[in-house]
């Protein structure tokens, strides 16, 4: 084991036991909350060191760069690789052809493409539906801040969960950047209970998943009932190169 996939295992094993005691608190196990680490604009030798030190799920935000990470260790079959970025509608091919999973699913346009290159991609892509809970007109995802509107959230959320060749699994949401992880806990909190509400309005769909929680508030998150939490810096390091392919 070389020197950087050691430091990376002793970041993911610390973080994963950080997982476990504030899943703990919340009344579940440490299995409940699965850590998907974020490898954005890092390179391929860091991303095979963190498989290399038992990292299982790599979350990628720009399509492009991810589907040239995914092809270039395509012998690193255990592994799952999540689409967390925003994805113009023009990439959606590449998700479906290429991603395990999709965090950020954020329009109605966006779901129907992604149905019909899975059609064709025979596959079945499960997705969670971002959400913006904190009414950042610079954040993606549907408009929740306001739970008075709710309702007008249905008719979108009914018709992504009717489309055959994607699986619905939960939410998801990015919170404002605040000072610290209690600063976060509210929109945590109010993406939890979004997902309350359409698991009653629309009992027949799977919302079980909450994907909520980075580097600087995982722990707050998996206390709020997060299911997969999102950590890049804390265990891979600061980003070193750059990227044109987003």
């Amino acid at each position: 084991m070389n020197e950087l996939t050691h430091l990376i295992r002793e970041r993911y094993l610390s973080a994963l036991d950080k997982i476990a005691v504030a899943a703990k608190k919340s009344g579940r196990g440490a299995e409940a909350v699965k850590l998907v680490v974020v490898t954005k604009l890092h390179s391929v030798e860091t991303v095979r060191a963190a498989i290399e030190a038992g990292v299982s799920i790599l979350g990628e935000n720009y399509a492009e760069e991810g589907v040239t990470k995914i092809q270039l260790l395509e012998n690193c079959s255990s592994v799952e690789w999540h689409m967390i970025g925003h994805v113009q509608s023009r990439k959606a091919p590449l998700v479906a052809n290429y991603f395990d999973w999709m965090h950020s699913l954020d329009s109605l346009k966006l779901a129907k493409r992604l149905d019909r290159f899975c059609a064709e991609a025979k596959k079945t892509l499960p997705v969670l539906l971002e959400f913006n809970v904190g009414g950042e007109e610079s954040k993606g995802g549907w408009e929740a801040a306001d739970e008075t509107r709710w309702e007008n959230l249905l008719a979108d959320v009914s018709e992504i969960a009717a489309l055959p060749n994607l699986s619905v699994r939960g939410l998801m949401c990015m919170p404002p950047l605040g000072a610290d992880a209690e600063f976060a806990r509210p929109y945590f909190q109010r993406l939890r209970n979004l997902r309350d509400y359409l698991t009653k309005q629309l009992p027949q769909t799977d919302f079980s998943e909450l994907s909520m929680g980075t580097s600087a508030d995982y722990e707050a998150a998996a206390e709020e009932g997060s299911t997969f939490v999102r950590i890049g810096t804390a265990i891979v390091g600061q980003r070193h190169y750059a990227t044109e392919t987003k």
